[in-house]
């Protein structure tokens, strides 16, 4: 079995009672980084979604029709998630390996460098086929980087805090979600709202993707001001410890060891996966080009229904560490599949009240699960495996679940005239993550909660 890490006493740099305050204020510092460096990330790979729907089927596809352009522009989305695995699994190895730092420092520039491009791209009218080939590339690049950073940002925050708040820190990396959905459509509506559409199928769409080159500002600060994790740095320091200590190759190492937490991981994130790309994505084409709704008021009811997600994510990250992981993400999994139904059934009315309420209800519970995540994913790997396995479980459902969802949402409507079958799709997506939740074990269970200096999760790899 692997030796226990030290207690948190005993552990330099780590961030809890009895530390000075500089190191508290460095702290809070890491998670403003965090949680604007993971806004920026997200806000470059959501925009790409949005544009997907409404604007690169016109711009990369003008010779399709409506249907054929909206499911082409869907499937070079679906590659930033075909990518993400690979991502997840390259920085997983090096994040292991080197530390968490110099792979979240090269995700971000990564990821700015790929939709800034993005930006610079011409169109289909001007170079061909070789502009949608070139769109896929830059999608595929935003895929790596998004699939390394998550990891890399998570563990940054969640290994550095103190043990009994764990749960909260992570949400600083998972509510740059929202924050990214409310900037990236603030500034689409904007940029659209601000000049004709001719002028913004022209050039006004690459305002939003040029924008990202503050993301550069980021990765200069966390290279100069953030360390690495002090769990990471005890892992190289216990060479004399070898189970404990940084291994060759943690991929390998964990897949051998914890090939079922793996699945069961990658299951627990199929409810708040699909519907929150149902709800930022697949609705703005479906409401747009079905249901006849205006461009700019559909992406304001979304832009205002994640503010639901601000408030519920922190919230639950907050209670993960009170009364354990597993709770949260059982009921959110179950909500998601209760409210399946009801919600295309709201959506269906065309009634952009209506939708809200959809959206707002379904983002709520999709929440539960997406909180306590960020702590929960990490604690069922041991440090020297956990960037590896985390990361694995996470990029899988995005391969799996979210890059697939707004295309299977277009074709299962456009096949049936219905949204039943969408609806049905999200229920079981909902009962997946409640199964997988009820077979994977608590991480912050109520003899670590009553031991104040325990560490979630280390019980169960010691």
């Amino acid at each position: 079995m692997a030796t226990p890490l030290a207690q948190p006493e005993e552990r330099p740099g780590y961030v809890g009672a009895g530390v000075p305050a500089t190191r508290r204020r460095a702290f809070r510092k890491l998670l403003t980084a965090g949680l604007v460096g993971s806004s920026i990330e997200w806000y470059d790979f959501f925009l790409y979604g949005t544009a997907a729907a409404l604007v690169f089927p016109r711009v990369f596809f003008p010779e399709s029709s409506t249907l054929t352009g909206t499911l082409l522009a869907f499937s070079t989305f679906w590659a930033g998630f075909v990518a993400r695995p690979i991502g997840g699994v390259l920085a997983g190895h090096f994040g292991d390996k080197y530390g968490r730092k110099p792979v979240v420092v090269t995700c971000l520039a990564l990821m700015g460098a790929a939709t800034f491009l993005i930006g610079c791209l011409p169109s289909a009218s001007a170079i061909g086929a070789l502009a949608p080939t070139l769109l896929v590339t830059l999608r595929f690049l935003q895929g790596l980087a998004a699939g390394g950073q998550w990891g890399g940002i998570m563990l940054l925050l969640t290994e550095s805090a103190s043990p009994k708040r764990r749960g909260f820190a992570g949400t600083f990396g998972q509510t740059s979600v929202p924050v990214a959905v409310i900037i990236s459509n603030l500034i689409f509506v904007a940029a659209s709202g601000l000049m004709p559409d001719d002028a913004f199928l022209s050039w006004g769409w690459r305002v939003p993707f040029l924008l990202s080159i503050v993301m550069f500002v980021v990765v200069l600060y966390v290279q100069a001001k953030v360390e690495d994790t002090p769990e990471f740095r005890e892992l190289q320091r216990e060479v004399a410890r070898p189970e404990g200590a940084v291994v060759r190759a943690p991929l390998a190492k964990v897949i051998r060891s914890k090939w079922s937490t793996i699945l069961l991981g990658c299951g627990i994130l199929s409810a708040t996966n699909s519907l929150f790309y149902v709800s930022i994505s697949g609705l703005l084409s479906y409401g747009t080009n079905s249901l006849g709704l205006e461009r700019n008021p559909l992406l304001a009811v979304v832009l205002l229904s994640s503010v639901a997600m601000l408030v519920t994510i922190p919230w639950s990250g907050h209670m993960s560490d009170r009364i354990g992981r597993r709770p949260l993400i059982l009921v959110g999994g179950l909500g998601v599949a209760v409210w399946a139904f009801p919600y295309f059934w709201l959506v269906d009315t065309a009634s952009l009240p209506l939708i809200f309420v959809a959206v707002v209800v379904g983002f709520v519970f999709q929440c539960l699960t997406y909180g306590p995540i960020a702590s929960f994913l990490g604690e069922l790997f041991a440090p020297n495996v956990r960037y590896s396995g985390a990361s694995l479980s996470y990029q899988l459902s995005a391969i799996i679940v979210s890059g697939g969802t707004p295309f299977l949402m277009t074709a299962l409507i456009a096949g049936t005239g219905s949204t039943m079958p969408v609806a049905a799709y999200i229920m079981l997506m909902g009962l997946i993550t409640f199964v997988c939740a009820w077979f994977l074990p608590e991480t912050n269970s109520a003899e670590v909660r009553a031991d104040p200096d325990a560490i979630p999760g280390t019980h169960l790899y010691r």
